[in-house]
């Protein structure tokens, strides 16, 4: 497996351009053989490598600040780039960035999908079988999302046929070059991928780092709420919570724990996560000042999500992850709030709040009553439930394609950042909230660069 793992770091990479382009000559085929359903299973089961999403949106939204000493005090010239939203150049010159891990997660799901066929399916391993394609399709899915929200602009279906969408990778074949769909496809084939995946995948799987059916339904209710087809998101949440729906009750959290929220808790549908960004290290990223003033006493979110520093200032430590890093999962917080959102768009209210007090109630300490949302206008009850959707998902890799979702229907939200006493701004729409693609891929692939 070994072996295995470097023959797919290499060609991940060469994914990115024509073979040729990157190395003398394609690498040897023969140095693995994959023969069985358990060989796949291994390369899907590598959580360490499979586990990382881009992090690059994380850094560049609006839930925290460093101060002035801490910019100037991160390593390498691409991070502060990030923070204060640069043009170009955010992701150094090495092989090693984002958009790489995210190609090579697609490049397994691929291996795995042309093996497959390989293996004959028979009515002793049908169930494996399926599950281990649901998997793949799963996990191509996956990592394509996470390259359209941290490299193109906000789905719009009057522009998406033809916005720049990212390249799609279907095959294994390294001497196919790279070039970008339009975000209309790229969004279509992550759709396509997960309604492949959901009649294959197992209900209850082995542990949480494979993917499931109620994982591969949030994630599709996911896409949905990005593209804003509220009335699919729905659709797919509701689906989900039928098979899925525990919340866990803040008042057992011990909230004198560095990490009070268990890894692979019972909320947890499907586990991966984001590198900490180092700007939002233990000693450095600061939560937002206007969002932590957002949690009333009583909301037990106040005490387990974030530590004292001890100076007015406040850091995270509530990922889902149980550790620094950053929870970027499928979890059921999530769904009833996409299914709340999706009610109160489509007008019931009466869904909408049923789901906002469910969530609401495990997360209010019990020796303070807790008073049900009680709201009758629709603009109101949006409003609020966006603001949980902040309060409860910070630091997942959601709040950058909120951001672009909601200016895009006309929310305006302006972010700024202060560096030594210098406004940074990133106005609504702005371009710059497609990422630049690293220019190291973009002289290799000779793909167009996201418009600055």
């Amino acid at each position: 497996m070994k072996t295995l793992s470097i023959l797919i770091v290499v060609c991940a990479v060469c994914t990115l351009a024509s073979c040729k382009k990157f190395l003398d000559k394609e690498p040897k085929k023969s140095l693995v053989i994959l023969r069985t359903l358990a060989d796949l299973q291994g390369i899907l089961d590598d959580y360490e490598n499979i586990i990382n999403e881009p992090y690059s949106m994380e850094m560049s939204a609006d839930d925290y600040y460093i101060t002035t000493a801490d910019f100037l005090a991160l390593n390498g010239e691409e991070n502060r780039r990030v923070y204060i939203w640069e043009l170009s150049y955010l992701f150094g010159s090495g092989a090693a960035t984002e958009w790489y891990f995210s190609y090579q997660h697609i490049y397994r799901a691929n291996t795995v999908l042309e093996v497959i066929e390989g293996i004959q399916r028979t009515p002793s391993n049908a169930s494996e079988w399926d599950n281990l394609k649901g998997q793949a399709y799963f996990l191509r899915a996956r990592a394509l999302l996470g390259v359209i929200n941290t490299w193109t602009s906000a789905y719009d279906p009057r522009s998406s046929s033809t916005d720049l969408g990212v390249p799609i990778r279907l095959g294994t074949d390294l001497n196919v070059p790279s070039t970008r769909s339009t975000l209309e496809e790229s969004y279509r084939q992550v759709i396509a991928d997960l309604k492949e995946a959901i009649p294959l995948l197992q209900q209850n799987p082995l542990h949480v780092f494979r993917s499931s059916k109620p994982a591969a339904l949030g994630l599709l209710a996911r896409v949905y709420l990005f593209m804003g087809q509220y009335d699919k998101c729905l659709e797919y949440a509701d689906s989900y919570l039928k098979i899925k729906n525990t919340l866990i009750d803040y008042n057992t959290l011990n909230p004198a724990t560095n990490y009070p929220i268990q890894e692979f808790n019972s909320e947890v549908a499907y586990a991966c996560a984001m590198p900490t960004p180092q700007a939002l290290g233990i000693s450095r990223g600061k939560v937002d000042t206007v969002l932590f003033r957002t949690y009333q006493n009583g909301d037990l979110r106040k005490t387990i999500f974030f530590r004292d520093n001890k100076n007015g200032t406040y850091g995270f430590r509530g990922s889902y992850q149980g550790s620094l890093y950053l929870f970027s999962g499928i979890a059921t917080d999530e769904i009833f709030l996409m299914r709340a959102e999706s009610h109160a768009r489509l007008g019931n209210l009466d869904a909408a709040t049923d789901d906002l007090n469910t969530l609401l109630k495990s997360r209010w300490s019990k020796s303070q009553a807790f008073i049900p949302v009680s709201i009758k206008n629709k603009d109101e009850m949006l409003s609020m439930i966006l603001l949980e959707r902040r309060k409860e998902l910070l630091f997942r890799g959601l709040r950058w394609p909120e951001l672009k979702r909601l200016n895009r229907d006309g929310a305006n939200i302006l972010v700024s950042r202060n560096v030594n006493n210098r406004i940074y701004t990133l106005k609504p729409n702005d371009l710059r909230y497609a990422l630049p693609i690293p220019e190291g891929i973009i002289g290799l692939t000779g793909m167009q660069q996201n418009p600055r």
